[in-house]
């Protein structure tokens, strides 16, 4: 039994298809709901098992439409139900607003957990914040800002790294296909259309659009392919499709051609590159402008970091293109700029510290087309500059897709964080044997936690300029 989590990106598109199969039926009675409101004018749901094992789980959605849930998808709400556990969560923002919420989601959260506090039957004993996706992004926040409010954390696919890595080796990815494949083309990378209210979105998508077309056109010749794998190194594509045997670490042809079905097909309505654009909008409208660059960036110091680099060479090589030509065409006409105003408001909403205040599990698949699994080597990075790392683990499981997990994988991580939180150490919890022994323990589906170590992520080292 597979749950595809329908989040972040792929939820505001409204196009994921998600594939819900419902947990096996159990004895634990209707759940009472309860429902309210926040300051910011949103909304916020809950629901407490009768046989409530007094842990709380506040959950964080994903990116997309805003609206209040307390669980990433119905299958695994009942599990999570069936075992005892209380949910609650917002719509972190009013349903008529900026789906990219970090303006007020932390706000609207901790007034959620209040509210739902005032309707529990009893003093919550513990209390676990949960995110995926975007939703992810916010509950490591919550942790660095809890104030005695939480427990412990666990982030499921999130945006760990943050908005601003984000969206930097985004832009260095976007501008290096357009200037590669396209040059001398309008195509706008940034300012959709000077962060005007409403109309973000829309330019966002089409710039998603005509970056598709041009990586269609692309892919069919060698010189196309080389100068997408350059340009997928700085966008950190995995090199592994749904449907496909992984390739081996030398098949660069076939890391290529999987990456680009990755980044570049869909089989519901938009392809990753196009909603990671529809998304920019969003968060430039939220930010009031551009907070990313490519003025200043040394492009080919960029992809020595990459861990594609082997790959983007051999593939310049068979094509007859010179690669240090391209770079130095890159870094000679990069020329965008951030806006000081917009980089401080990513700083204070969607920036994570790394200053964990209490422990935090974080979950990834290992092929994930929108948020990559080095976000999470970005993120262990700098909780152990904030000398956190101890209260931080991170674990992965062997799969494609964004937010593709299980549930039993779910509830295997949650348990994992109680242990934490009621021994005080983590034990072996957190290690993948365990964590998959515990997962295929539950009767909820199949696990495939894994050891794993990420790569760095490629295109956020400081710049000049």
């Amino acid at each position: 039994m597979r749950v595809r989590i329908t989040c972040w990106l792929a939820a505001a598109a409204s196009v994921a298809a998600a594939t819900l199969v419902a947990a096996p039926a159990a004895d634990a009675d209707t759940p009472t709901s309860y429902s309210g409101s926040t300051s910011s004018g949103g909304t916020w749901v809950a629901d407490v098992p009768r046989a409530w094992n007094g842990t709380l789980l506040l959950f964080s959605h994903g990116f997309g439409p805003v609206e209040a849930a307390d669980a990433p998808d119905e299958a695994t709400k009942q599990a999570l139900l069936n075992r005892g556990y209380a949910l609650a969560g917002s719509s972190e923002g009013p349903s008529t607003g900026n789906w990219w919420t970090l303006g007020v989601a932390l706000d609207d959260q901790f007034e959620t957990l209040a509210g739902v506090r005032a309707k529990l039957p009893a003093p919550a004993r513990q209390v676990i914040a949960v995110g995926q996706s975007m939703g992810g992004l916010i509950s490591a926040l919550e942790n660095e800002h809890a104030q005695g409010r939480l427990d412990g954390v666990l982030t499921a696919c999130g945006l760990v790294e943050g908005a601003d890595p984000i969206l930097q080796y985004q832009l260095l990815g976007q501008y290096a296909m357009s200037r590669l494949l396209a040059p001398g083309e309008p195509i706008k990378l940034v300012n959709f259309p000077g962060a005007a209210a409403g109309s973000g979105p829309a330019q966002g998508l089409a710039t998603g659009k005509q970056l598709t077309e041009y990586a269609q056109q692309a892919q069919r010749t060698p010189q196309g392919r080389a100068r997408l794998a350059l340009a997928m190194a700085f966008l950190n594509t995995a090199p592994w499709a749904a449907g496909d045997a992984k390739p081996g670490p030398k098949d660069y042809a076939e890391q290529e051609r999987q990456q680009y079905k990755v980044q570049f097909t869909t089989d519901s309505g938009m392809t990753p590159i196009e909603l990671v654009e529809l998304a920019r909008g969003y968060m430039e409208e939220a930010a009031g402008g551009n907070a990313s660059r490519t003025a200043g960036v040394d492009f080919a110091r960029e992809l020595g970091r990459s861990p594609y680099l082997p790959q983007v060479r051999a593939l310049y090589r068979s094509a007859g293109l010179n690669l240090d030509t391209d770079l130095a065409g890159l870094t000679a006409t990069a020329d965008i700029k951030p806006d000081a105003a917009a980089t401080r408001w990513y700083a204070r909403t969607s920036q994570p510290s790394g200053h964990l205040t209490v422990p935090q599990l974080n979950l990834h698949t290992i092929s994930d087309q929108l948020i990559p699994v080095q976000a999470e080597d970005y993120y262990g990075r700098t909780a152990a500059r904030a000398e956190s790392d101890p209260l931080l683990r991170q674990a992965y499981v062997e799969r494609v897709g964004h937010c593709d997990f299980t549930p039993a994988e779910l509830v295997a991580g949650v348990r994992a964080v109680q242990h934490r939180i009621e021994k005080g150490r983590w034990d072996d919890v957190a290690t993948p044997g365990k964590l998959d022994a515990v997962a295929k323990s539950l009767d909820l589906g199949d696990a495939a936690y894994i050891p794993f170590r990420p790569a760095p992520l490629t295109g956020v080292a400081p710049t000049a300029g």
